[in-house]
């Protein structure tokens, strides 16, 4: 049905409709730009972004604490049935509306400067316009069908920037792997989307799961059928649509087991990393599950919890013995969206939202600090016509004497990564492992090693943060002191550097979200989310927790700092089980590999030789025993139906000669004809 607001709220939707249109505008517009390098695109990109900003602010402020909007129109009929299609605007979809425009733009602003060079800069933007448009459109539509529309578009946009230095076979390798492994989690996402409509018939996500919905209003599992308003279906169309949805979330944020694709994605340009791991792509999977999140019963939250807190553990074991600086962050991404994912399974619901925005900005910091590093050991490596890696941690050091200001806002970054106290990282993950505590207590103890993971994988965090930050900042140059001498003409670049770095530093301390920097209850963003849980400082988790585990973090941050500064030679053995578990990515990549692709490949070369050898033989074949029955057909036609056919005709024609002699016109031919048949009836006569 067509939806009448008022003039406030209508006015709203179309500030929402403009913030998620200016991009696609800018997208538009770019493409009819002349040349590849045309620097027009940059500032077009940019500006659309800002506007998108400055409106976003404007929804957010209209939207949030306040009635949710919501406005529908006729999309189209089939038969007597209408599809609807609108905007949802709620505290949800306001918040990460502004998110994605506010963590877009210093990264547009950052990008004039750091593609300035490349040979494609007006492709990179206009990729980068159509990026920010499906994800701004993905967090505001109102139902299932365009919500997935956009979260095809948000996969093909990185599908297309992931590679976008497609000359590089790494960037074409790891943007097919992450097309495919997306594939994975679109078609749960679809399966999932057809469940839940054959259950209750609607698409919509408010009628779905709104404060009133149908999945949020009713008993889900009962007697082993899922009830819905209008008819129950078997329990396992549940259990089938929540694993679409998880394969969907797995996928898309890059969870075990599909989070393999997250590391190599990082053959695109830095500045595209930085807006894939905080704000756009890994952030969908999360806030898909803040959508559907009324359709989990408690079993398989715990099913999520534990996925959440193995991925974030594992990643941060993987991170431990990792060099590739971008490789680095991208599976220190991958352990932090565990910890949202174990957040939203043990309750946690407004702290992993909360998790989610505070990473936003300290993550798409340390990526951009990182583009920054990686580009001044690009010029080092030009300069002094060098053959090393400039992503190489190994081949750095000392860099904060030369950038300084790139360091001092990587500190910031670092510590909020870390989670340390006075930082908008601790608020949001202090609030996970306090509430893992409580969801755990007066449970069975496979319970509690959620939480205590939860509580491990802060400590791995700490360490290999210190390791990277040392690697790099401190000590002396590696590559100068291998190539010595060698020229040194490097900074933190232009103000285009600067500015971002500046802003997401800025918003990464605690005075953005909280006045108070200790106690993560009083973020004014908590406030605004539903289903809280363990707001209230009801037990001793409230005040141990966060004491000792930032104790702890504070000795493991000295201990790293000790063993990679000080010391001349490994702290740790370079082999040996753990080692090479870590450094090979727990063989994730090598298992897929020899057991799903080359099992793939041994299937379709199996599929082949049969297609090959046995479909197409037969079919090959059919022709040859045509071409067999046609012969033998024409043989048995011409020799025994046309052989039976002539010889009728020469016995006829023999008869007819012989018959014809008897009547020549001559009397004595007649009369001894006549005598020779009373002869012959005599003798059968006589003989009878």
């Amino acid at each position: 049905m067509t939806t009448y607001l008022s003039y406030t709220d209508s006015l709203t939707v179309l500030y929402a409709l403009g913030a998620v249109l200016l991009p696609l505008l800018a997208f538009v517009i770019n493409c009819c730009l002349p040349g590849k390098g045309n620097k027009t695109a940059g500032w077009v990109s940019t500006v659309a972004i800002l506007l998108s900003c400055v409106l976003s602010v404007i929804v957010f402020a209209n939207t949030w604490s306040k009635h949710a909007i919501h406005m529908q129109q006729v999309w189209f009929t089939i038969g007597y049935g209408k599809m609807y299609a609108g905007v949802l605007l709620n505290n949800l979809s306001a918040l990460m509306l502004l998110l994605v425009s506010v963590i877009a733009l210093p990264v547009h602003i950052y990008s004039t400067a750091y593609m300035k060079h490349d040979e494609r800069y007006k492709r990179y933007f206009t990729y980068l316009s159509f990026f920010c448009f499906s994800m701004l459109a993905l967090v505001v539509a109102d139902n299932l069908v365009l919500f997935y529309i956009f979260w095809e578009l948000v996969g093909f946009s990185s599908y297309l920037l992931i590679g976008f230095w497609f000359t590089k076979e790494k960037a074409v390798q790891a943007n097919k792997k992450a097309f495919i492994m997306n594939r994975i989690g679109d078609v749960g996402l679809l399966v999932a989307i057809l469940v839940l409509f054959a259950q209750y018939h609607t698409f919509d996500l408010v009628e779905l799961f709104g404060d009133n919905g149908q999945v949020a209003s009713q008993t889900m599992v009962k007697f082993g059928f899922w009830i819905g308003p209008l008819r129950g279906l078997p329990v396992i169309w549940q259990y089938i649509a929540c694993g679409g949805i998880f394969l969907a979330v797995a996928a898309k944020s890059a969870q075990f087991p599909l989070h393999t694709w997250l590391p190599d994605a990082m053959e695109g340009p830095t500045s595209i990393s930085a807006l894939i791991h905080a704000a756009t792509m890994v952030a969908a999977g999360i806030f898909l599950l803040g959508r559907v999140y009324p359709l989990f019963t408690p079993t398989e939250l715990d099913i999520l919890a534990i996925v959440g807190c193995f991925t974030a553990f594992m990643a941060a074991t993987i991170a431990l013995t990792q060099n590739d600086l971008k490789r680095i962050l991208a599976y220190s991404t991958i352990s932090q969206l565990g910890y949202m994912v174990m957040a939203m399974g043990i309750g946690a619901y407004a702290s992993s939202l909360f998790h989610l925005i505070t990473h936003a900005f300290f993550k798409c910091l340390l990526f951009l600090v990182a583009g920054i590093v990686i580009h001044q050991m690009q010029h080092i490596k030009d300069d002094n016509s060098l053959s090393i890696d400039p992503q190489n941690i190994q081949n750095m050091g000392g860099l904060r004497k030369k950038l300084p200001f790139t360091f001092i806002v990587a500190i910031i970054g670092s510590l909020a990564l870390i989670g340390l106290p006075f930082t908008s990282g601790y608020l949001s993950k202090d609030g996970i492992l306090i509430q893992a505590f409580d969801w755990s207590d007066g449970k069975s103890w496979i319970y509690k090693l959620i939480p205590y993971g939860a509580v491990l994988t802060t400590w791995l965090t700490a360490f290999y943060v210190v390791r990277m930050m040392v690697k790099v900042f401190f000590g002396d140059l590696k590559v100068q002191k291998v190539h010595h001498p060698i020229t040194l003409h490097i900074s933190d670049g232009a103000w285009q550097y600067k500015l971002p770095l500046a802003l997401l530093a800025v918003a990464c301390l605690f005075p953005i979200f909280s006045l108070n920097p200790v106690i993560y209850e009083k973020a004014w963003l908590l406030q605004g989310l539903p289903l809280l849980q363990g707001l209230d400082r009801v037990n001793i988790y409230h005040t141990i927790i966060p004491v000792l585990v930032n104790i702890l973090s504070l000795f493991v941050i000295y201990a790293a700092y000790a063993v990679y500064v000080k010391r001349k030679t490994h702290a740790f053995p370079q082999s040996g089980f753990l080692y090479n578990l870590s450094y090979h990515q727990w063989y994730f990549d090598k298992i897929y590999e020899s057991v799903i692709v080359r099992g793939g490949v041994l299937l379709s070369n199996l599929l082949s030789w049969i297609d090959r050898n046995i479909i197409d033989g037969l079919v090959n074949l059919l022709p040859k025993i045509m071409v067999l029955i046609s012969k033998i057909a024409a043989w048995f036609d011409y020799y025994v139906i046309d052989g039976i056919t002539r010889l009728i005709t020469y016995i006829v024609e023999t008869i007819g000669n012989f018959v014809r002699r008897f009547q020549g016109g001559k009397i004595q031919y007649y009369l001894f004809s006549m005598l020779a048949i009373v002869l012959a009836l005599f003798i059968l006569k006589t003989l009878i």
